[in-house]
């Protein structure tokens, strides 16, 4: 594998967008509607206790620098040949497989609750399978 061409052939655009989507799913999934104030419950927090740490600008843009090399990182996985089927599939492997076991291993030996886990490995399998789509599907 050429290195240098594998980089030079990258969707960008595909990666950038990957990316940016972390955000919107994490917006929609932590919020008070899908599973915010059972994953707050299940921490400890609360409304006033989030609001004293990183300021927001920080935490969100660490987030999507973060996905951001992920998203590259899947890129260069995938390939410059890969479809929508095999950027899904991946995807699911990735978070299923990699993401998932290392953090079921933390909540084993650090005794956190199971539904927490559930919680952030089910953000991160629906993170990946919707980076796997776009980075994927789109030629």
């Amino acid at each position: 594998m050429d290195l240098s061409n594998v980089v030079a052939n990258l969707n960008y655009w595909a990666i950038l967008v990957a990316a940016l989507s972390t955000l919107v799913l994490g917006s929609i999934w932590y919020s008070p509607f899908l599973f915010g104030k059972t994953w707050m419950r299940l921490n400890g927090f609360t409304e006033e206790n989030l609001k004293g740490g990183l300021p927001m600008p920080v935490i969100f843009g660490t987030s999507f620098f973060v996905y951001l090399l992920a998203a590259i990182s899947l890129a260069m996985f995938l390939g410059t040949s890969a479809t929508l089927s095999f950027g899904i599939f991946a995807g699911v492997m990735i978070a299923v497989f990699w993401i998932s076991t290392a953090k079921l291993n933390n909540v084993l030996f650090e005794r956190q609750k199971f539904s927490l886990f559930l919680i952030n490995a089910g953000y991160d399998l629906v993170c990946y399978i919707i980076m796997g789509a776009i980075i994927g599907g789109w030629q």
